[in-house]
């Protein structure tokens, strides 16, 4: 199992960066290169530990999709799911948040935020892949997604 460890320092409290962590808003950090769409389960407007979770977009012509369980969920400290999508692929993807120690004289709170990605793709094939190309691609757009995150919390809190 391959596991991407990526992380990034917001000048926001942990609260107003958590803001963007409900499904409305994600897609405006989360899944940006396919346009996605983030459904939960009964259609609730909150995450919740046990709820499904279908992320849904395009990438070119194809559709792609997974299914993931919400597997952990801390109000502004920790956000988790495990998924499965139809090639199975299998993983997890966490997101831990932590208040940063800042003088007094630093007006603005900050907040680290570690988006971990464990996954496995299936066969021989698969582990090679992931050894030349993937691991690397996803790497990248974590990082990119974290960065996403980092303006939109940045600018303010979200209408």
């Amino acid at each position: 199992m391959a596991q991407i460890e990526t992380s990034v320092q917001i000048a926001a409290p942990a609260e107003l960066v958590f803001a963007f962590f409900v499904p409305q808003r994600m897609p405006y950090w989360y899944g940006t290169e396919m346009e996605a769409c983030i459904e939960v389960q009964g259609g609730a407007s909150d995450f919740g530990v046990s709820q499904k979770v279908r992320v849904t977009g395009r990438l070119g012509r194809r559709e792609v999709s997974h299914t993931a369980v919400v597997t952990a969920f801390h109000q502004a400290r920790l956000f988790e799911w495990r998924f499965e999508d139809r090639y199975g692929v299998k993983g997890l993807e966490r997101w831990e948040l932590e208040r940063v120690n800042t003088p007094p004289s630093v007006a603005a709170p900050k907040t680290a935020v570690r988006m971990r990605s464990d996954y496995a793709l299936p066969g021989l094939l698969g582990k090679a892949m992931d050894w030349l190309v993937t691991r690397h691609a996803v790497a990248r757009r974590n990082q990119d997604y974290l960065l996403r995150l980092k303006r939109l919390a940045e600018r303010g809190e979200p209408k």
